[in-house]
């Protein structure tokens, strides 16, 4: 069987690897578009901003990998169409892939500001991949001025990052709070409080108007008020979409994703699609999860699925954010919470926020709390049930429902 692979990160990287593990003789190829190995992106605007990882730490398979397993790697091309009559993925610099099965992992692109505004500057950036955190890494430095566009995850991370390296930081969010589409407020409360026991300015309810340019550079934002704050660069953190402009050139369906089955099938049943591109069904309705480890298990899944297995796709989410001191672990995906109850972990400082819906046990956001995240993240995984008046009972033990 000939597999072709159009993408080079989590997702493609564990379907291959999945692949070769459960056939020797399948024909694997991998085409992505990044010229470097394919790597991890979490730890870019984490582990490998702070210098605690090198490039080299971050590949998901060191070189050799490729040669050793017989899977073929494409770098620094572009899949330029998919001819799903003949089964044939056409790349940019002319060559033709046949493939029995294809694979669409393609991602998600970060949204920029539009260029009327100033998006287009070259001091206002994106946190996705290895160049974008290159040109952040040149520009957080000591007594720099950052102004970061969005209070997600990505902006609040980039946030502590250059604040940790002596860098003046604002973050401007134009909801009424931080973390407004993935936390609770209570979550929200405790991250604030953080960044501003660092000294990170936060403004909320801020809209931006436009980016002030002197020179062809930013020089700052100017708000829906009036007001203006000076920055040498910017990051622009307000979320991402997903990458389907081949598969919706291809024809496949597409909504918020290239729409897939229970089995990760596209409307093509040759063409599977996984990880941040992939809207799959998920509680009634289908969703996108841009996460490692929905990318991981995807791949696993995929895989299996591309060899003739019928195996479904059943997640249990789970993420994490890396924020000066914090680590913040979530199992399970809050979405439609009525209720959050609070539970102090057994650290000093510890803390975790369950999610209820009409009593049923749906998330944990998990501060510093590892322990009380491993126990949740099991509790979903077995189906067990949790109730909100045992977690309000710090003298229940959770442990005691696995």
């Amino acid at each position: 069987m000939k597999t072709v692979i159009i993408g080079g990160s989590h997702a493609a990287l564990s379907a291959a690897a999945e692949l070769r593990k459960l056939s020797a003789e399948a024909e694997i190829v991998i085409i992505s578009s990044d010229r470097e190995l394919p790597y991890q992106r979490p730890p870019l605007s984490k582990a490998y901003m702070s210098g605690k990882s090198t490039f080299e730490q971050i590949l998901l398979r060191p070189e050799d990998w490729y040669a050793t397993n017989r899977i073929g790697l494409k770098l620094g091309v572009f899949a330029d169409h998919i001819d799903r009559g003949q089964k044939i993925v056409h790349l940019a610099d002319g060559e033709a892939l046949a493939y029995n099965r294809l694979l669409v992992a393609t991602g998600a692109r970060p949204r920029r500001l539009p260029e009327d505004i100033g998006g287009h500057l070259p001091n206002v950036h994106v946190m996705r991949d290895l160049d974008d955190a290159h040109a952040l890494m040149d520009q957080m430095k000591d007594g720099a001025r950052l102004v970061v566009i969005g209070g997600g995850y990505i902006g609040l991370e980039a946030a502590s990052e250059a604040s940790k390296k002596g860098a003046t930081v604002t973050v401007i969010e134009a909801a009424d709070r931080i973390l407004k589409r993935v936390a609770c407020a209570e979550t929200a409360d405790d991250v604030r409080a953080l960044h501003h026991a660092h000294g990170v300015r936060i403004f909320e309810n801020a809209e931006l108007k436009q980016i002030v340019e002197d020179g062809g550079r930013a020089t700052g934002v100017e708000l829906s008020d009036g007001s203006v704050i000076a920055a040498d660069f910017i990051v622009t953190g307000i979320g991402v979409t997903p990458d389907v402009a081949l598969a919706d050139q291809a024809g496949l369906t597409i909504a918020n994703g290239v729409v897939v089955d229970r089995e990760l099938r596209s409307s093509d049943p040759e063409i599977f699609a996984i990880g941040d591109c992939a809207s799959f069904p998920y509680g009634g309705h289908h969703i996108r999860l841009e996460s490692v480890q929905n990318a991981n298990d995807m791949g696993l899944i995929a895989a299996r699925n591309m060899l003739g297995d019928s195996v479904d796709y059943n997640p249990t989410p789970w993420f994490w954010s890396d924020q000066f001191e914090l680590k913040l672990q979530i199992a399970g995906l809050n979405t439609g919470y009525d209720q959050v109850v609070t539970r102090p972990g057994a650290r000093d400082g510890a803390k975790s926020h369950f999610y209820f819906r009409e009593g049923r046990f749906l998330a944990a956001d998990c501060l510093n709390d590892g322990a009380t995240y491993m126990v949740a993240r099991r509790i979903l995984e077995g189906g067990k049930v949790l109730t909100p008046e045992q977690v309000a009972d710090a003298g229940f033990a959770l442990k005691s429902l696995l």
